[in-house]
Formats: structure tokens, C-alpha cells, sequence
């Protein structure tokens, strides 16, 4: 309804503007940890990432729905990689598996 009479971006680039001004706003909010401000937040942002979908002509649900068997691809690969050198999730710091493992796994996909 606001589209309509006219309340809307032109063009894509702004709203993206708008992306990144509302993820700065939740970073300034997370050491307040106020789950209030938190949530409106995070509200604020979803908005703003379904109009830049809407912008690019882009399904949002199907690329949330796409973005999460994305990650649960790389994700079992990643558990099969580490399965093969004879490690698991306790084995080595999170940040050691993201570098290692979850890089070949985006890798082993293209």
C-alpha cells in the first residue's frame, strides 16, 4: 500500500543503504543486550532485506528457503570432511573448523 502511493525506493541501492544502516543499528545494540531493543531491531532489518528482495524481484521465502539448504549442504559436508580426517566438533576450536572445514566445503560445491 505505501509502494503504491508512491512511499518506496526507486531503486535497489538505497535500500541496501537502509540494510546496512539497520545491521549497524543492531551491532550498536548488542553489548546492551536489551532483548526488547533487540527484536525491534532485528524486525526493522527482516523488513528492510524483504524490500530489498522485493527490489530485485526476488521471492524472499524462496531465497531464505535456498540460503538454509545451502547451509545444510555445506554444513554435512563440512561433518563429512572432518568425519574422513578422523575429527569431530570437539576436537579443534570453531573458529579452526570454520577456516579449514567450512572453506573446502564451499569449495567441494562449485
Amino acid at each position: 500500500r505505501a509502494a503504491r502511493v508512491g512511499f518506496d525506493w526507486a531503486t535497489p541501492g538505497p535500500v541496501a543503504g537502509k540494510v546496512r544502516e539497520e545491521l549497524a543499528e543492531i551491532e550498536a545494540e548488542i553489548d546492551a543486550a536489551d532483548p526488547e531493543r533487540l527484536t525491534d531491531e532485528l524486525g526493522d532489518l527482516l523488513f528492510c532485506c524483504v524490500n530489498l528482495a522485493r527490489k530485485l524481484n526476488v521471492d524472499p521465502e524462496t531465497a531464505l528457503r535456498g540460503g538454509n539448504a545451502e547451509f545444510e549442504r555445506r554444513f554435512r559436508c563440512m561433518e563429512a570432511l572432518m568425519a574422513a580426517d578422523g575429527l569431530g566438533f570437539n576436537d579443534m576450536p570453531v573458529d579452526d573448523v570454520l577456516e579449514k572445514y567450512w572453506t573446502q566445503a564451499k569449495r567441494e560445491e562449485k
